[in-house]
């Protein structure tokens, strides 16, 4: 907590006789943060900045640690050593102290290095029990903001360990504190003090977004003041503001239970300070005791309250410059009947709070915006007890004497008051305090210095009263007879003993009797106790009866002084003292005085003579006018004065020195407007307005860069560079631009600030053809421009050497590199890699590669057959003397006996004391043959070709091929000498060999060869030859000039045909380029047709459903009747609030997926409709998809199948990622991705419409699709019409047509160039449309079919400008069809005609199909003619390499935009996680993890968008655009795969096409990938404040409530089976999921459930 909320002071007091009671005190030399006290042993523990103190309980030193400066860089992660690039010394302002009773320990966080906690003894706070910088984001606890209150408490949790069926019972403390821009995101976490499984000390062990920042980053701000626990409850209290426009305070007390281990109890509570006092400065719980708890019963706003009952007293402050404070109290027991009021109306009144509907967002769950009761509408008011002006930071409360004090501080000043006496409180007590580096143990009374009675009760001191008995100011404690009646005289009742009248009033001087005082404040007196009268100088004996004192006689009158003469009679009334004391002893009479020392603490003294202050500043005195009120206060400079007399006034003095840390303009102009600081040009420094002569200049002097940190960075950029200097602007905004060595740096904003008086900007790629060295250039808003004295270079690292050149495998070597230029770049920016060891296994001979195995001085390998034994080879001796690689080891593999397979073996290689385990590593039976043949199985399961042998007889046989069941042999040529025995030649064996095993599978024959005489065999061969040959060669020279002559031929044709292609290649690419001038410009100008999120997102996730533009996600209309809607609303938010329970939705989902009926399309479309239902908390949602995910890669790797996983859409999950991926990159398709997109998606329209298109079959001459090739050359000519526009001014339009197009297609095209400026959406359809053809006087109106369309048997041609003969630059006319009745008549007519003219016949456009009768003559064809068609149909292939060679540059600009144009964080958050992943499980390879990201990115989405442009785009996409883009869709997809592509001549023509350009796309893939892993982490904390600004910018524009309806008809349909899952589940039990589904399903049905 803040310092201001400590009783931090130092006081010095005195008596009347000089003696002087000095307090215990003790004085930091930093400020000190926290305070906190062992109850135990009383030792009290200081956080200051810099240090911890460790004092006795009289607040002597006993130990100080030093925990500052360190070398720190808010925008560095820990560890600072590694991951921080030039740190500085950062002050460690202790942030937490917190006593931990049950090992002794201190828990100490700070607000460096990320707000990190360490332990230390409470015994010696020098000895630290635990610290460590390396667990990362999980383990930061604090906060490294110096405005960022940060609470705890001690607590425990108990966690169930499944295995073992046992709870264990942890100590944790709970964290409450605020959000700092680079703090952990949780607001309230439970912090672990020890290891246990995956957890590590202070990390958080419950995860649950309620209560972190990610849903009020930006728009709330909280502020943690107080925390406590009572019956088993956590409370938090704490301020916030309501939204990014809205900075007004309110403050909130939220609740959980202790042992909840999932913060499903969260619950908050508004809390109303009357009207005014909204903000939360300080809470204290305690007992209101007996006065104060009958006191507020009888006001009647608090209910019922005990004297033992707990109280909240909270002081709360105005939202102003100048605020005002008041108290205000809250007994828990009302707060928890509140919170439990609500939560019973969300929970089990179906939503009703006394009768009425609460609204939408009040009732709350696991992840909402607005957890339970958190509504202003149902605040827990209170009317202030007290109020003052100025800033109340601090409450105290006691009890004494039943009645309760309340202790208020300020940063200056410690006030006492009584809270029951209502709300005109008087102030009883006022300290000044002195600084802040001081803590002095102060009495809270001090009534010993008071010697009278009315001295004593002028205190008003609870603590205080006149023990009448004893004559002393005491508290009541002290007084012994405080308990008989008037014993004791309570000091704020204002009442003494007092002589009320005397009886007789008057007596003569000359007579001596009996007096009776009337005393009714008198205590009873006893037989021990002695009564005497005084009257002047003379004694008497006095009696008491009842109220009255009877003095036995007055005084002698003799004792009376006589009247002096001259002045006539006169009586005088004596004075009387009553005196009551012991018979023994005498009675004390004792004075008081005040104090009348005016003392000053050091650095101020006070001086009464002018009634002014004066500090002492070095060698002079300046004055400071008005300083002094008319009470004294605890200030943070000590100002305590006590004079006698005359009354002398002190108060608090705030003094500010605008120089100090302002040592430029820019530093000058953003000090607090509140303190007048202006830069002085005359000075050159930052003063006080009224001490500078001349006007403060408008803008401040050129910035002066003094240093560039690093100055050298490499040749390719991209590294940040930060500038230091001067005059560097006031805010962000300012830098308008940045240069380094000429090339432009991009400015980081996030990384400015003035008070830092540096500037962060990204380097550039430098052009190699210019300089590599200058100076760095900042240009601020208004032209003022600074350049660096110092230069920076450009130049890359060139290491040479590194030593040592080998270490041990495990590690820790140290190594130096050598080189030229390593001194480049920053410490972040640099990456070292070193190759790893890769173990490959084969066969029976094992080979160990790896480095340092000369270390090694036994080797072996060991096989795990079963826990009876174990199977080793012989150890391996390494030879260190003349061994001559010290990287490889060979050993024999191990005998084992095995008889099938079986995974149980287990293979360790054992170096030394190092084992390690051989994985994968696999033994398999030895194989088995067949006796006939050289076949069997089992023979390449652990051997290959190379290590097999076989023999026939003694003779080796080459193996060539081993395959798992043959094996394939080269015999020897001539048979071995066969082995004789017993006088018998035996066959030769043939013997395999695998390793030491050996199988004889047979005998070899060899046949017999029979001779036959030479003179025979020479005839016969010869003779039959010279003929065959004489033949052959007079064949072969006419076959071969024949060939000669038609390869000549096809020659020569290629040669054209190639000619033909290049030329129209770059013809048509040239009018391509041409004609994409136009849309390029378009595009400039910001045309692109982008939808918006919410069309964008209904198109994505409902465009593929059954009903297409009509379903009711995308219209938003449901049919519910309006006396049904309020209702339905509210329990749809009910059905909202049930979604966002994680138990509930995991159940949810996983009986849906267990229903055989709920099939692949119901999947898509449930994921699509819960996207949008959690929409509005996506960290949520992303939670839930890790979540499930989880459990399907679990299911993958498990069955052996992980490459299988996201494949196909056939869990919810795998949508639901599809969905976040769609979710996520919407902002990277507009501002990166969608530029080029949509020139590819123009260019392939413009390419396609250049060239015939039927419109019938789907066709085009111009496509990249081979099956969507127009194979017929068909005749047509360009036309440009001139195109009025009915209705639309006189202005004519040109547009480029075929002559051979339908009328359908001309006013499409039409219609593309009149309304080009307008996307499709918002132009006229084609239907809607009439075109109108003047040739002369009259007009005629242009049909697709009309009474005057050809036939051609059944055929009828569909019409086309050709048909009707329309000429270049032809006149038409497009009107639009108005709906009159009329129009209608002529519609129903035109569309009866049409019918009339289908009703026999069959239509076509460009390509006439064969009728019946022609495909059976066709079938009768020769082979001869099919064989030519499919030549000259393939002939036309050549036009997808002409469309191809046009489109590439589109294409490459496409996929580069994708795959090298930056990384969205959402994909380096989801590779990271599959990364992650993939570790934890052996069969992931390299491999697997490519097709996991193939499948989640490139599949789900990027070829997602890329066959369907509309998704993003609003145009109008025909089946021929779609064929085209299919195949640059399925490019993308082969350049994302890891296997090869084997082309042949069989191969489709659409792999052929891009075969040349995949390898060079796949090595792009492959770079992006790498690039991606390279990257520097997205955390959680950034990946969730990402999508929380997706959720606020675009939720309320969604259809959630159709979504929520949508989502509850499947609970409805399997509604029985969700029911019993969650009654089958604890978790949902115990949070009654049941009941309120089924009351959701009361409402929503309209029907009476079994509750």
């Amino acid at each position: 907590p803040p310092v201001s909320r400590w009783v931090i002071t130092f006081l010095t007091l005195a008596t009347e006789k000089g003696r002087k009671y000095v307090f215990p005190c003790f004085s930091s030399e930093t400020p000190v943060n926290n305070v906190v006290q062992d109850p135990r042993t009383g030792r009290v523990y200081l956080g200051a900045v810099n240090a911890i103190y460790q004092l006795d309980s009289s607040l002597s030193l006993e130990v100080k640690a030093e925990t500052g400066p360190k070398k720190d860089r808010r925008s560095c992660i820990p560890p600072i050593h590694t991951n921080c690039d030039d740190p500085k010394d950062m002050n460690n302002t202790n942030k937490l102290l917190l006593v931990n009773p049950s090992n002794d320990s201190l828990i100490v966080c700070g607000s460096v290095y990320r707000g990190i906690c360490s332990l230390v003894s409470l015994r010696n706070i020098s000895d630290e029990i635990y610290y460590s910088d390396n667990k990362g984001e999980k383990t930061y606890v604090a906060s490294i903001e110096d405005s960022v209150s940060v609470v705890a408490v001690m607590s425990s949790i108990v966690i169930e360990e499944p295995s073992k069926r046992t709870k264990q019972n942890f100590t944790v403390f709970v964290v409450g504190k605020g959000y700092g821009s680079q703090d952990s995101l949780k607001l309230i976490s439970t912090r672990i003090l020890q290891n246990y499984g995956e957890w590590v000390v202070f990390e958080s062990v419950i995860d649950a977004s309620a209560v972190q920042s990610i849903p009020f980053v930006s728009k709330y701000l909280h502020d943690f003041r107080y925390t406590f626990k009572d019956h088993g409850f956590i409370y938090f209290l704490f301020s916030r503001t309501m939204g990014e426009n809205d900075n007004k305070n309110f403050t909130f007390v939220s609740r959980l239970c202790e042992q909840d281990s999932g913060y499903y109890s969260y619950t908050e509570l508004q809390l109303n300070c009357g009207s005014r006092y909204r903000k939360a400065q300080a809470g204290f719980v305690a007992s209101p005791g007996k006065e104060l708890a009958r006191s507020m019963t009888e006001t009647g706003q608090y209910g019922s309250v005990l004297s033992w009952d707990k109280v909240l007293f909270l002081v709360a402050s105005t939202d102003e410059d100048n605020p005002e404070s008041a108290l205000c109290m809250f007994p828990l027991s009302k707060i928890n009947e509140k919170i439990l009021e609500i939560t019973s109306a969300c929970y089990s009144d179906s939503g009703k709070i006394n009768g009425n509907y609460a609204p939408p967002g009040l009732c709350g769950g696991d992840f909402l915006p607005s957890p339970l009761a958190s509504k202003p509408e149902f605040a827990l008011k209170a009317e202030p007890v007290y109020t003052r002006k100025g800033l109340l930071t601090a409450v105290a409360v006691a009890v004494e004497n039943d009645n309760t004090i309340a202790f208020l501080g300020s940063s200056n000043v410690l006030y006492g008051s009584l809270p029951h006496k209502g709300s005109k409180l008087s102030i009883y007590m006022q300290l000044d305090w002195g600084n802040i580096g001081m803590i002095t143990k102060v009495r809270v009374q001090s009534c010993h210095l008071k010697n009278d009675c009315q001295s004593c009760v002028a205190l008003k001191d609870p603590y205080c009263g006149w023990c009448v008995m004893e004559g002393r100011c005491t508290r009541r404690s002290d007084c012994r007879r405080a308990e008989e009646k008037n014993g004791w005289l309570w000091s704020p009742n204002q009442q003494c003993v007092k002589i009320v009248s005397f009886h007789p009033p008057n007596l003569s001087c000359k007579k001596t009797q009996q007096v009776d005082i009337n005393i009714p404040s008198l205590p009873s007196i006893s037989p021990s106790d002695q009564l005497l009268c005084r009257f002047g100088t003379s004694e008497t004996k006095a009696v008491m009866i009842s109220s009255r004192v009877t003095c036995i006689q007055s005084p002698n009158p003799a004792a009376i002084p006589p009247t002096p003469e001259h002045e006539g009679f006169s009586f005088k009334e004596p004075s009387a003292t009553f005196l009551v004391g012991k018979k023994e002893e005498d009675p004390s009479y004792l004075s008081s005085s005040p104090l009348s020392t005016c003392l000053a603490l050091p650095r101020f003294r006070v001086s009464a003579r002018e009634g002014v202050c004066e500090r002492i500043c070095g060698a002079g005195v300046r004055r400071i006018q008005e300083c002094l009120s008319e009470e004294a206060y605890y200030s943070h400079f000590p100002l305590i004065c006590h004079p006698a007399n005359p009354p002398f006034p002190v108060s608090a003095v705030t003094l500010y020195n605008c120089s100090q840390g302002r040592e430029d303009c820019s530093l000058c102009k953003n000090a607090d407007p509140k303190y007048n600081c202006v830069w002085c040009s005359k000075k050159n420094a930052c003063v006080y307005s009224g001490l500078c002569d001349f006007r403060e200049p408008q803008q401040c002097p050129d910035p002066k860069i003094t240093d560039i940190i690093p100055r050298y960075g490499p040749l390719k950029g991209g590294i940040a560079i930060t500038i230091k200097g001067s005059n560097l602007g006031i805010h962000r905004e300012d830098i308008k631009s940045i240069s380094v060595a000429g090339v432009p740096c991009v400015h980081q904003p996030e990384r400015y600030a003035v008070s830092t008086r540096y500037v962060v900007c990204q380097i550039g790629p430098v052009d190699p053809s210019s300089r590599y060295t200058g100076t760095v250039e900042v240009e601020l808003e208004g032209g003022r421009r600074g350049s660096s004295s110092v230069y920076f270079t450009y130049r890359d690292p060139q290491p040479t050497s590194i030593t040592p050149v080998r270490g041990p495998k495990a590690g820790g070597t140290v190594i130096t590199i050598s080189g030229k230029d390593l001194h480049t770049s920053s410490l972040e920016d640099i990456l070292i890699t070193v190759g790893g060891v890769v173990c490959e296994v084969g066969g029976r001979k094992i080979v160990v590669t790896g480095s340092g195995f000369d270390l090694i001085q036994e080797a072996s390998i060991k096989v795990n057959i079963s826990a009876e034994g174990t199977s080793h080879s012989d150890p391996v001796e390494v030879c260190v003397q003349g061994f001559c690689n010290d990287t490889q080891l060979e050993f024999l593999s191990p005998e084992v006996h095995i008889e099938h397979d079986s995974p149980a073996y287990r293979t360790f290689l054992h170096l030394d004391n190092m084992v390690v385990e051989l994985k994968p590593f696999h033994y398999h039976p030895n194989p088995t043959f067949s006796i006939f043949k050289l076949q069997g199985q089992g023979f390449s399961k652990a051997m290959t070709a190379k290590e097999a042998q076989a023999f026939v007889g003694d003779v080796p046989c080459v193996v060539n091929t081993l395959q798992d069941d043959k094996l394939f042999l080269d015999p020897p040529n001539r048979a071995p000498t066969a082995r004789a025995k017993a006088g018998i030649n035996v066959l030769p064996p043939l013997q395999v060999k695998f390793g030491n095993g050996e199988w004889l599978v047979g005998s070899v024959h060899y046949e017999r060869k029979y001779e036959v005489p030479l003179p025979i065999i020479i005839p016969a061969v010869i003779v039959p030859m010279l003929l065959i040959v004489t033949i052959s060669v007079y064949c072969y020279r006419r076959k071969s000039q024949q060939a000669e002559r038609e390869y000549e031929k096809v020659k020569h044709q290629l040669e054209n045909l190639e000619e033909s292609v290049r030329d129209r290649c770059k013809k048509e690419f040239t009018d391509l380029m041409i004609e994409m001038e136009d849309h390029t410009n378009d595009i400039s100008e910001g045309r692109i047709p982008f939808l918006d999120y919410k069309n964008y997102t209904d198109r994505v996730f409902f465009l593929p459903s059954k009903d297409g533009a009509n379903d009711v996600m995308i219209t938003g209309k449901l049919d519910i009747p309006e006396s049904r809607r309020a209702v339905v609303t509210q329990a749809l938010n009910q059905f909202s609030n049930l979604l966002n329970s994680k138990t509930f939705l995991i159940n949810f989902i996983r009986t849906l997926e267990a229903r055989s009926d709920f099939n692949a399309r119901a999947k898509v479309y449930f994921a699509s409709l819960l996207t949008v239902a959690l929409h509005g908390k996506l960290e949520y949602y992303t939670d839930i998809m890790r979540t499930l995910l989880l459990s399907l890669m679990e299911d993958y790797v498990r069955s052996k199948n992980p490459k299988l996983m996201l494949r196909r859409s056939e869990t919810v999950v795998e949508r639901m990622l599809c969905n976040w991926m769609s979710i996520c990159l919407y902002q990277f398709l507009k501002d990166t991705a969608g530029e080029p997109l949509y020139k590819l998606f123009r260019a392939i329209k413009h390419q396609i419409e250049k060239g015939p298109v039927d419109a019938q079959v789907k066709k085009a001459k111009y496509t990249l699709n081979d099956t969507g090739l127009l194979g017929d050359d068909v005749e047509y000519s360009v036309l440009t019409l001139q195109v009025l526009v009915l209705g639309e001014g006189p202005d004519i339009t040109p547009v480029k047509v075929l002559n051979c197009d339908t009328i359908s297609q001309v006013k499409e095209k039409i219609i593309d160039q009149v309304y080009k400026n307008l996307p499709y959406s918002q132009r006229p359809k084609v239907d809607s449309v009439t075109l109108e053809w003047r040739p002369g006087s009259t007009g005629q109106i242009l049909s697709d079919l009309d009474v005057t369309s050809q036939k051609e048997g059944r055929w009828r041609h569909i019409n086309t400008l050709a048909h009707y003969n329309v000429r270049d630059n032809a006149t038409l006319v497009l009107s639009r069809v108005r709906h009159t009745q009329q129009s209608y008549d002529q519609a129903q007519e035109s569309h009866e005609e049409r019918n009339a003219l289908l009703d026999d016949d069959k239509v076509f456009h460009l390509v006439r199909p064969m009728d019946e009768l022609e495909e059976m003559k066709s079938n009768r064809s020769s082979l001869k003619d099919k064989s030519m068609t499919k030549a000259i149909t393939e002939i036309y292939l050549t036009r997808l390499l002409s469309v191809k060679g046009t489109l590439q540059q589109f294409v490459d600009d496409f996929f580069r935009s994708v795959l090298s144009l930056g990384v969205p964080p959402a994909v380096k958050y989801f590779f990271d996680f599959l990364d992650e992943q993939a570790l934890k499980h052996d069969n992931v390879d390299e491999e697997t993890i490519h097709i996991w990201k193939t499948n989640s990115l490139p599949l789900r989405f990027w070829v997602n968008i890329l066959k369907n442009p509309h998704f993003i785009f609003d145009v109008h996409t025909t089946e021929v655009i779609d064929a085209s883009l299919s195949v640059i869709a399925q490019t993308f997809m082969d350049a994302c795969t890891k296997s090869e592509h084997k082309l042949s001549r069989d191969s489709p023509s659409n792999k052929l096409l891009y075969a040349k350009e995949i390898s060079t796309y796949k090595k792009m893939v492959d770079e992006y990938y790498k690039g991606i892993r390279e990257m520097v982490s997205v955390s959680d904390q950034d990946m969730n404040t990402h999508l929380a600004e997706v959720s606020r910018a675009h939720t309320d524009r969604l259809n959630t409530q159709v979504a929520l309806h949508q989502l509850y008809q499947y609970a409805s349909k399997y509604y029985d089976g969700i029911i019993t899952s969650l009654d089958e589940d604890p978790a949902a039990q115990s949070k009654q999921l049941t009941l309120r589904l089924q009351q959701i399903a009361a409402v929503l049905e309209n029907k009476v459930t079994d509750l």
